[in-house]
């Protein structure tokens, strides 16, 4: 039943990232940076508190008695990955929805499998699968395989850009109905180099949950005090993600502002 249910979180998230930023599309007269923002405040300073709060009682409390290097450590990471989240919406905005978050997603696939694991292999870490690890068993061939099909999907999608992008040329310029020319924002190269800081420093999510563990666990010891006998508390990291996405907003923030 765990297992299904991890199956419909991750069908979860991934039908949200794959979607949210199909609405920006709608928006006009807006600069990029500012619907990105708006969208973020909510992502990133709204959202996160109030999940905390719905299922973890005292989470505020939790993070001020935390020692400061643990916070500065989670809130680092949380910064790398800002940056990470700010090139996927830059890789979208020059690449497209459909193809931007086709060659994201996947690049963020296959690096945040491998970046960890490479990780480990040089500092080990108890419960924590290295990348030896995948090489030599048969799970790990598997997710190997997985992840070489996801390389040759994103090849196939970075054919489709560069078609795309020989097709735009030949194209006649769109005018508005006032005889503008509308500029379209598509730039397959730019595009491709931010989609690959994105996808190599989402990772960094990765990190500074570890790096926030000691926050997860003090809220996973109160619920399962509260809870005896039910097991390991689903939303303990909730607490964690606060400080991480302090991280991110304030990267995307500094980025918009200037």
């Amino acid at each position: 039943m765990q297992v299904l249910f991890g199956i419909i979180y991750h069908f979860i998230g991934g039908f949200a990232s794959g979607s949210f930023y199909i609405p920006y599309k709608k928006v006009r007269g807006w600069s990029w940076e500012s619907y990105w923002i708006i969208g973020g405040l909510f992502s990133w300073l709204i959202v996160p508190p109030l999940a905390a709060w719905l299922t973890i009682p005292g989470f505020a409390e939790i993070i001020r008695q935390t020692d400061s290097s643990i916070i500065g450590t989670t809130y680092l990471f949380g910064l790398l990955w800002g940056i990470g989240g700010l090139t996927y919406g830059l890789g979208v905005r020059y690449l497209g929805v459909s193809l931007g978050s086709s060659i994201i997603l996947g690049l963020c696939m296959v690096f945040g499998a491998l970046i960890p694991s490479i990780y480990y292999n040089f500092f080990p870490a108890e419960g924590k699968d290295t990348f030896t690890m995948l090489v030599q068993s048969g799970w790990g061939a598997t997710v190997l395989t997985g992840l070489a099909i996801c390389v040759l999907g994103i090849i196939i999608c970075g054919k489709a850009g560069v078609m795309k992008e020989q097709q735009l040329s030949k194209i006649a310029p769109t005018r508005d109905p006032h005889g503008e020319v509308i500029k379209t924002e598509y730039k397959f190269g730019l595009g491709m180099f931010v989609s690959i800081i994105s996808g190599v420093l989402s990772a960094c999510f990765n990190f500074g949950l570890e790096a926030g563990k000691p926050m997860a666990n003090i809220a996973n010891e109160v619920w399962k005090t509260a809870n005896p006998g039910e097991g390991e508390f689903l939303f303990q990291n909730n607490v964690v993600y606060v400080v991480i996405l302090w991280g991110g907003l304030t990267i995307n923030f500094i980025w918009c502002m200037i």
